[in-house]
């Protein structure tokens, strides 16, 4: 599948003027944090050559691509929640953590999104409603930030050229986050695994326990019973 713009089009031509492509990394990852891009787009025709999935890109790829997307669109961001919160609040919660800090970082720029296209198939980002018990954090963001409508997209970082470039951004800014903690704790190899339950990780993992970089709340190797769960995580 190729990327275009013609959902983001549908939109503009309802009235939309300025979508804002969103999407996560890290959402399966053991430790590290969990990574939200932005990317804001006016009405246009073309995106940087090769911009597809951030999955599908060698690393080379993501950095030749990331540094094209500096003049895609009209703000571009990535906001992370920290493992210490995706233990706080679940992993949902942490999302959402994420993704209003990108966009508080995109509409600090003068940006006013009209609509969100958001990668996969729930909405993950708009405040949930006052009366439904939710993690233990705020039901909406802590600024004056308003979600737009959003409107899920099944595999959109494949289809959505806003998408794709939100996913591009978030890996290699989590890439390299990541990338920086492997000199912290080497055994883990986060250079190679990025925090992902690799052998290499696992086994660590029952040698020596978690780091302060770890989700503690989940399914770790040689940790006590936790309260999460990794259940229907995917690597992303």
């Amino acid at each position: 599948m190729s990327v275009s713009l013609a959902i983001e089009a549908a939109l503009w031509a309802a009235g939309a003027r300025v979508i804002v492509g969103m999407d996560e990394v890290g959402r399966g990852a053991l430790a590290g944090p969990v990574s939200v891009g932005a990317v804001a787009l006016a009405p246009c025709e073309t995106w940087p050559r090769g911009l597809a999935d951030s999955k599908e890109l060698s690393p080379a790829s993501r950095q030749r691509i990331a540094a094209a997307l500096a003049d895609f669109g009209l703000a571009r961001a990535v906001g992370s929640a920290s493992n210490e919160e995706v233990d706080a609040h679940g992993i949902i919660g942490a999302l959402r953590l994420a993704g209003w800090r990108a966009l508080e970082s995109v509409v600090a720029e003068g940006v006013e999104p009209d609509a969100i296209l958001l990668d996969g198939r729930h909405d993950w980002l708009t405040p949930p409603p006052a009366t439904l018990p939710v993690e233990d954090m705020p039901s909406g963001p802590s600024t004056n930030l308003r979600v737009p409508p959003v409107t899920t997209v099944v595999k959109g970082d494949g289809a959505c050229a806003s998408i794709a470039a939100a996913s591009v951004l978030a890996k290699v800014m989590r890439d390299e986050l990541m990338i920086r903690a492997h000199d912290e704790h080497p055994d883990y190899g986060w250079r190679d695994n990025k925090g992902y339950g690799s052998s290499i990780h696992l086994d660590a993992l029952k040698r020596l326990g978690p780091t302060p970089r770890h989700r503690i709340s989940w399914n770790l190797p040689g940790c006590p019973s936790p309260v999460g769960s990794l259940g229907g995580m995917m690597d992303a």
